[in-house]
C-alpha cells in the first residue's frame, strides 16, 4: 500500500479536522432524570426516516429510557428536506417544542448559535470532545461546542458495476475526460449515465462543489469560507466546467424535477432499479436505496443493490485542485438552548463506542468514535471509507462550510445554471452579495 500524505480538513474559520489514533471510549453511563420525580420528557427530531436507521434510533431512544427512570423521549424521522429548510428552523424560532434535533455544523450551526438557540455543552462533554479528536469541529464555534456527530464520510460516484461491464467500461475514471468517456459508452448502449435529483437543489449543487474542489486549490478553498473571498479564477471555472458537464447531456430524462431520495421514480431509486448507471452522492446513498427498494418490493428485507460500487470524483488535469481531495461531512446533534440536562446525557449515549460500534454494523453511515471502526462490515461502506483514507484533503459540504446566507445564495445560483438560466459569473456574483449582507 502506497503512504500518502496525512489528510487534511477543512471546517469552519481557521479549524482544521484530522481524526488521530485514539483510545475507545466507554459508553456514556445513564443518570435518574426528573429531579425530585418529576418526569422529563426529551423531543428528539432525525431525518433517518428509513431502515435500519428508524428502528436503530428507536432502539436508542428506549435503551436511554430505561437507564434513565423518568425521563421519555419521545423521537421522531421527518424527511431531510423538509426537516432542514422548515421543521428545525420554525421550531427554533418559537423556543420551545425541541431538544434533540439533527445537526450539520459549521456555517449553519453558527448562525443558530448566534441566534441564541443551542445550547453550549462544552462542559458537559469535555471528555467525549477530547475522545472523537478534530472531527468534533464543525459542530463548534468559537471554540466552542454546541453538537456531537455521529457520521462522518464523503461524497463521490456510486455506480452499477453490471451496467459499466455492459457498456464495455473498464475500472472507473480516475480524470474529468475518463469520466466523459464513460458517459458516452453508456449512451452508446442505450443506458442512462447519471441520475440527479436536481429537483430537491442541493444534489445539483454537489456537482459544481466537486468542480471548484478539482479547480481550486486547498489553500483558496480554505480562505474562501474565512473571508468569503471568491476572486480566484478557479470558481469561475468550476462553473464554466459545470456548465460544458450539463451540456454532454449526461443525465436521467427530467432531471430538473427529479427528487433525490423518495421512491423508485428518484435518482436514488433510478440507480438502485438498474435504470441509471450513476448517481453523484453521499455516503449514506446505500441506506437510501435499501430504504427505496424495501418499500417497492414490499421486503422488509430487502437491501442495497450488490452491483454498486464506488469511486471519488475524478481528477481534472492542469487544474490546481488536489486529485486526490474528497468532498464530505457528517451529521450529528445539538441541544436546544432550552433543553435539559438529560439532552446532554442522550447525546453522550448516542456517541458512545457501543451505540457508535452498532451504528456501523447496521450500514447506515461511518461511525466517528475512536473503537467502533470495527463494526463497519458492509462493503459499501468499507468503499467509502477506502476512498476517505486515501484522500489527502477532504473538504466540508460548500453550502455547509459558507453558511445559509451565501451557501444558500451559492446553491440558487448552482440550480439556476442547471436550469440553463444562470451564468458560470453569475453563481459567484450571487455569493458575493450575499457575503456582503454578513
Amino acid at each position: 500500500m502506497n503512504r500518502r500524505a496525512p489528510r487534511r480538513w477543512a471546517a469552519l474559520a481557521l479549524t482544521g479536522l484530522a481524526i488521530g489514533s485514539l483510545a475507545a471510549c466507554a459508553p456514556a453511563g445513564g443518570t435518574s432524570g426528573g429531579g425530585d420525580g418529576d418526569e422529563v420528557t426529551l423531543t428528539w427530531w432525525h431525518n433517518g426516516t428509513g431502515e435500519p436507521l428508524l428502528g436503530f434510533w428507536e432502539d436508542v431512544a428506549a435503551e436511554f429510557e430505561e437507564a434513565n427512570p423518568g425521563v421519555n423521549v419521545e423521537v421522531t424521522a421527518y424527511q431531510n428536506e423538509e426537516l432542514q429548510r422548515t421543521l428545525i428552523p420554525n421550531q427554533l424560532r418559537t423556543g420551545s417544542g425541541l431538544d434533540l434535533f439533527q445537526q450539520w455544523g459549521a456555517g449553519e450551526l453558527a448562525a443558530q448559535v448566534e441566534a441564541g438557540y443551542v445550547k453550549d455543552i462544552s462542559d458537559d462533554i469535555a471528555e467525549r470532545v477530547d475522545e472523537l479528536g478534530g472531527v468534533v469541529a464543525p459542530w463548534q464555534v468559537d471554540g466552542a461546542t454546541y453538537g456531537l456527530p455521529f457520521n462522518f464520510g464523503i461524497s463521490g460516484f456510486w455506480y452499477n458495476t453490471e451496467l459499466f461491464e455492459q457498456a464495455g467500461i473498464e475500472g472507473t475514471p480516475e480524470t474529468l475526460d475518463e469520466l466523459y468517456d464513460a458517459i458516452d459508452k453508456l449512451k452508446a448502449a442505450g443506458i442512462t449515465p447519471i441520475a440527479v435529483g436536481a429537483g430537491d437543489g442541493w444534489p445539483a449543487a454537489h456537482y459544481w462543489y466537486h468542480f471548484a474542489l478539482k479547480s481550486c486549490s486547498p489553500e483558496v478553498l480554505q480562505q474562501a469560507q474565512i473571508d468569503y473571498t471568491f476572486d480566484d479564477a478557479c470558481f469561475v471555472e468550476a462553473g464554466e466546467l459545470l456548465e460544458e458537464f450539463i451540456g454532454s447531456d449526461p443525465f436521467n430524462e427530467g432531471f430538473l424535477a427529479t427528487s433525490a431520495q423518495q421512491g423508485a421514480g428518484s435518482s436514488a431509486g433510478l440507480l438502485a432499479t438498474g435504470n441509471a448507471a450513476m448517481e453523484l452522492m453521499g455516503h449514506w446513498n446505500p441506506g437510501v436505496m435499501g430504504g427505496i427498494l424495501q418499500e417497492e418490493t414490499g421486503n422488509a428485507d430487502a437491501t442495497p443493490p450488490e452491483f454498486l460500487g464506488w469511486f471519488n470524483f475524478p481528477a481534472i488535469d492542469g487544474a490546481q485542485g488536489d486529485p486526490t481531495a474528497a468532498l464530505g461531512g457528517g451529521d450529528g446533534f445539538s441541544c436546544t438552548a432550552w433543553a435539559p440536562p438529560e439532552c446532554t446525557e442522550l447525546l453522550e449515549y448516542i456517541t458512545s463506542v457501543e451505540v457508535q460500534t452498532r451504528f456501523g454494523e447496521i450500514g447506515a453511515g461511518i461511525p466517528v468514535t475512536p473503537g467502533s471502526e470495527a463494526g463497519i462490515s458492509d462493503p459499501n461502506l468499507q468503499q467509502v471509507l477506502a476512498g476517505l483514507q486515501e484522500s489527502t484533503y477532504v473538504q466540508l459540504w460548500l453550502d455547509t462550510a459558507y453558511g445559509p446566507t451565501v451557501g444558500g445564495a451559492m446553491n440558487e445560483g448552482i440550480v439556476s445554471l442547471f436550469g440553463g438560466q444562470g451564468s458560470p459569473e453569475s453563481i459567484i456574483d450571487s455569493m458575493r452579495n450575499a457575503a456582503a449582507t454578513l
